[in-house]
């Protein structure tokens, strides 16, 4: 008892912390920032997310990919939406992002109510924060006020994605270089509590020594055998399975309690068993739903703040796809 007393009063200091350094971060944004120019824009685009939903139960997790990847790279400005020769969305990791539409739709009614006022950007994040909300998760206010940018490269892409088969030094690297902590990294990998994958993102963890075993051994052989028979091996690239084998469109704490008896679909989601800090904070969340509802909303909070755009920055765009120019 004393141990897990210590455990949580470590946990909720860290959190401490962190919602100071939300509050840095966010401080070029503000809360109801849009109370005067469309003060309906988070109830419009939440009801595009709600009907989107009801009609496509895969909505929310596909959403919530997009803010990450949006986010990770140029920053949370829209980039990610931007159609063209070389942009982020040809980058293979990004093909198969999905949820564009939900992000348009919500576009043309914003821009019926209150033209050019309501950016893509902020779109994006208060769509993924809407679908987390949606799937059972918490609610969190986040503040407004992202611009959208105009730069959107392919090359960017690759060195601030995080790949399915990273190590831990490789996902400690990209989440730092994003101001993101340890604790953000954990807490963020909570998203494949929802959403689905395609089979060529692990088929690695597939491969067999001579003896025919898993020469994978973080993953538990019973789920390997199970996702082999859901991926045929001359279909890897269009087949998708559940991230969560367990309660797949509910945004809970199961994760973790995946990844504790070596069901985590991704080896970076097994890589957090490997290091005594990050399981610690595993076991904490698998153990405490609550405790990491608490954690997520400061850690979405910064991760929808990383390089954003504000004030004379960027532009609020007509149409996602492309820039007002």
């Amino acid at each position: 008892m004393e141990t897990t007393t210590l455990t949580l009063s470590k946990t909720l200091s860290c959190l401490f912390c962190i919602f100071y350094f939300v509050v840095a971060v966010s401080a070029s944004l503000s809360f109801n920032f849009y109370a005067d120019s469309c003060p309906t824009a988070e109830f419009l685009i939440r009801n595009t997310v709600t009907s989107s939903s009801s009609n496509d139960p895969s909505i929310p997790g596909k959403l919530l990919r997009l803010a990450f990847h949006d986010c990770f790279v140029e920053g949370c400005d829209a980039s990610l939406m931007l159609e063209g020769n070389n942009t982020e969305k040809t980058d293979p990791g990004n093909r198969s992002v999905g949820g564009f539409s939900v992000i348009e739709s919500a576009k043309r009614v914003l821009e019926l109510f209150c033209p050019g006022t309501v950016s893509c950007a902020d779109i994006i994040a208060l769509a993924a924060r809407d679908a987390v909300e949606i799937a059972g998760g918490p609610m969190i206010p986040i503040p407004t006020g992202r611009r959208d940018g105009m730069v959107s490269v392919a090359s960017n892409v690759r060195p601030n994605i995080v790949d399915t088969s990273f190590t831990m030094d490789e996902m400690v690297n990209i989440f730092s270089n994003k101001g993101l902590s340890l604790l953000d990294l954990v807490v963020l990998s909570g998203a494949h509590t929802i959403g689905a994958a395609h089979c060529n993102t692990f088929r690695d963890r597939f491969q067999e020594d001579s003896m025919g075993k898993l020469i994978d051994k973080t993953i538990d052989s019973s789920y390997a055998n199970e996702l082999k028979k859901q991926c045929p091996s001359g279909d890897m690239a269009s087949v998708t399975v559940n991230i969560d084998p367990q309660t797949s469109m509910v945004f809970d704490n199961q994760y973790y309690k995946n990844i504790l008896v070596h069901k985590g679909l991704f080896q970076s989601d097994s890589v957090l068993l490997n290091d005594d800090s990050t399981r610690k904070f595993v076991e904490d969340f698998a153990n405490d739903q609550e405790l990491f509802f608490e954690s997520w909303g400061q850690s979405f909070m910064k991760l929808t703040s990383v390089g954003v755009k504000t004030g004379d920055e960027g532009e609020v765009r007509r149409i996602c796809g492309a820039t007002n120019a």
